[in-house]
């Protein structure tokens, strides 16, 4: 995968928009925070990852699936894109969609079955 893939994938949500965060690309909802790239060029920073799920995940799949110190104490993981599948990285950024966006737009948008896929 690459950040492009990411940012396709994303943007065909509603509310999703291209930003930048700490001077690298990054995608909101409605203004707040989704996704970023991080200055390597190929991980991508994923909230909404609580910190077990976090550790299955990194134990399963530690090519793919990482933290840094800066983000251990964060429900957060690392994705190396280079490594990853859409599936790996599109249930868990749709999840955050969820999360972040307003209650209205993901109620419609969970109605809209066929968007999901």
């Amino acid at each position: 995968m690459t950040y492009d893939d990411v940012r396709k994938m994303a943007l065909a949500w509603p509310g999703v928009e291209e930003a930048t965060s700490y001077g690298t690309p990054a995608l909101k909802v409605k203004g707040k925070f989704l996704t970023r790239l991080r200055e390597d060029g190929d991980s991508l920073v994923i909230k909404d990852v609580d910190l077990d799920e976090r550790d299955m995940l990194m134990e399963a799949a530690p090519e793919v699936f990482y933290i840094t110190d800066h983000y251990k104490s964060w429900p957060m993981v690392l994705v190396r894109l280079s490594k990853a599948h859409p599936r790996q990285v599109k249930p868990l950024l749709l999840r955050s969609w969820k999360a972040t966006a307003p209650k209205k737009l993901a109620k419609a948008f969970a109605a809209d079955t066929t968007r999901q896929a």
